[in-house]
């Protein structure tokens, strides 16, 4: 009887988890923001009513209801909004080119905190990827010079006064550095060009490079964890590692197209997007993929999701609500 039992148990697990992951999968509805078509590139949310979004030509807009409707709020700039991120509900930042914008009244106003000139990078033009703060005083900004659109160095700078002055540190890469995670006061990832993946273990005053074994750009990196972390990139690559980053293994991927965002909502659960309506899902922390109906083949850019709502931003104005 108990040889018996095995299997059957085997099956009930697989059912429930098949269950979980389509109830997912039809939670998922596409809206049409009110961005005149422009691309949203960033999303964040402080909680499930308020939340920020930001796109091309400097669109940026406000939800007090859980992404069911958005206001516009003008920022002094017509550059494409890269990144939104709040140290708390009182206070975030916006990244839009060289610049950085901060609100202290929960995003009611915003006023420019920092601009990255062309003087500081000898003439070459900044450009601001992804922006975090490991609490309110100490944050870290990632980007990359261009000269003439060509990819000449990449910005790595810290603030240790909550984003009143800026230093620029030297990174171990001078290819672009597209996103930043830290998960506590000291451990940090950023991934970028030519696979890299740098570490720090001091609060970001000195990174090392890790070995991730692939050369393809690496688009966002997520951590659950000092250990457990999940990186993706171009041609559906996703790499995990289960050590900190010591050591990086590619994981099979049900994607061919480039994926751009990751996110773990528990150790087990976490979702990836990318190009093409591309979107899934793991139940087990990372090792196995399912994809779920997007709904949408529009590219997927950014995303906030908890246990209970997601949100996912898009090209032509689209944005994926997900709500239990």
């Amino acid at each position: 009887m108990k040889k018996k039992l095995i299997p059957i148990l085997i099956l009930i697990a697989v059912a429930v988890c098949t269950t979980q992951i389509a109830e997912a999968q039809s939670r998922w509805t596409v809206k049409r923001v009110p961005s005149s078509g422009r691309d949203l590139n960033a999303v964040y949310f402080t909680d499930s009513k308020h939340g920020w979004i930001g796109g091309d030509e400097g669109y940026f807009a406000r939800t007090e209801d859980g992404g069911g409707s958005w206001s516009e709020q003008r920022l002094p700039t017509r550059k494409g909004i890269n990144d939104v991120y709040f140290v708390s509900k009182e206070k975030g930042f916006v990244l839009s080119a060289g610049t950085i914008f901060g609100t202290s009244d929960s995003g009611l106003t915003w006023q420019e905190a920092h601009t990255f000139s062309a003087r500081d990078f000898r003439g070459a033009d900044p450009e601001l990827y992804s922006l975090r703060f490991d609490g309110k005083k100490r944050g870290w900004v990632v980007g990359s010079v261009s000269r003439e659109d060509r990819v000449v160095d990449s910005i790595l700078a810290i603030t240790r006064d909550g984003g009143a002055t800026w230093q620029v540190l030297q990174a171990p890469s001078r290819q672009e550095l597209i996103h930043i995670d830290f998960i506590d006061d000291k451990n940090g990832w950023i991934v970028g060009a030519g696979g890299a993946i740098l570490h720090t273990t001091d609060a970001g005053e000195s990174w090392k490079r890790q070995d991730s074994g692939t050369s393809l750009m690496l688009y966002h990196v997520d951590f659950r964890n000092k250990r457990q972390g999940i990186a993706v990139g171009e041609r559906g690559t996703i790499l995990a590692t289960e050590n900190g980053g010591e050591t990086w293994s590619k994981v099979s991927s049900p994607a061919r197209a480039t994926l751009l965002s990751v996110q773990f909502v528990s150790e087990e659960e976490a979702w990836v997007i990318g190009r093409g309506g591309a979107l899934f899902r793991t139940g087990d922390g990372g090792r196995t993929w399912t994809e779920q109906d997007s709904g949408s083949k529009q590219n997927l850019y950014a995303m906030f999701v908890t246990k209970k709502n997601g949100w996912v931003v898009s090209s032509e104005g689209l944005m994926l609500i997900y709500k239990e």
